[in-house]
């Protein structure tokens, strides 16, 4: 069985809708067996930027202090909860070994999103640190919560289907690899996992990954996307790859608790697929 890491951390994210994340993850989680879920406990102030270029970074230094030592106790399968997609970061590296300095070299990120998140400190528009929490995956021009990450090619964007012009040519010069939402399919998941000999994969989704019909509470939704019967199927197809190091559902963001109801079918079934 699945543990479950609820972070509802916000700070990561420059929507006017951020605190709504707290939201958005302990409805989550309140669907989840208590017994299963360890939560880590996110400041309610902003934080200081610490001249690094990315909004509230000292909180998010400590969020990510608190998460690894949580991961750290966890010897079972673990699905992190957010709060924003800085959350995923810090699990993805933590599973692949990179947070205590030895990260499995064959080991595969497939990161479900509408938005690259491929920006560095200096491309970001906001300084938030959603919008380059895939690119600290695998370049340290985006802070991460460890010393190293993970090598580029080791990096799959799925269900991408808005690029900024700086994120294109990181992605290009960097080789991370991409499966746009066009091309989305269980069978081109499985494809650019075994293009890539994984030995272990570790799946993140960002609910902006999914078309806006099937999903409301998210702040910055994206047309043209996948439903959640597609997101589902290529999970599974990313899972029957290799073996599985555990997952991150991120960015649900309610208007309100009465709200999230709406959306949780949706995104049971996925946390469902992820655990």
């Amino acid at each position: 069985m699945a543990r479950f890491l609820v972070v509802a951390q916000w700070q990561g994210s420059s929507s006017s809708r951020a605190m709504q994340l707290i939201d958005g993850a302990t409805a989550i989680a309140g669907d989840l067996p208590r017994a299963a879920c360890t939560t880590v406990d996110v400041p309610m102030e902003a934080g200081e930027s610490l001249d690094t270029g990315v909004r509230r970074m000292s909180a998010l230094q400590q969020v990510a202090r608190a998460q690894l030592e949580a991961l750290a106790g966890l010897d079972e399968t673990v699905v992190t909860v957010g709060g924003d997609a800085g959350v995923a970061t810090t699990s993805a590296l933590a599973a692949v070994g990179a947070a205590r300095g030895e990260p499995d070299a064959g080991s595969v990120v497939v990161w479900f999103s509408s938005h690259a998140a491929m920006h560095d400190v200096s491309s970001a528009p906001d300084g938030a640190y959603a919008e380059m929490a895939a690119r600290a995956l695998v370049d340290d021009a985006a802070p991460r919560p460890s010393d190293i990450g993970i090598a580029p090619d080791r990096l799959i964007l799925a269900g991408v289907r808005v690029i900024a012009s700086a994120e294109a040519e990181a992605i290009e010069r960097l080789g991370v690899g991409i499966v746009t939402a066009d091309e989305l399919t269980p069978d081109a998941i499985a494809a650019a996992i075994a293009e890539r000999s994984a030995s272990a994969v570790y799946i993140h989704v960002d609910l902006d990954v999914l078309d806006p019909a099937a999903i409301s509470g998210v702040s910055d939704p994206e047309p043209f996307g996948p439903d959640a019967a597609t997101v589902i199927a290529c999970i599974a197809a990313a899972r029957g790859s290799a073996p599985y190091l555990g997952g991150a559902i991120t960015e649900f963001s309610p208007s309100s608790p009465a709200a999230a109801i709406d959306d949780l079918g949706v995104i049971l079934r996925l946390v469902g697929a992820l655990a």
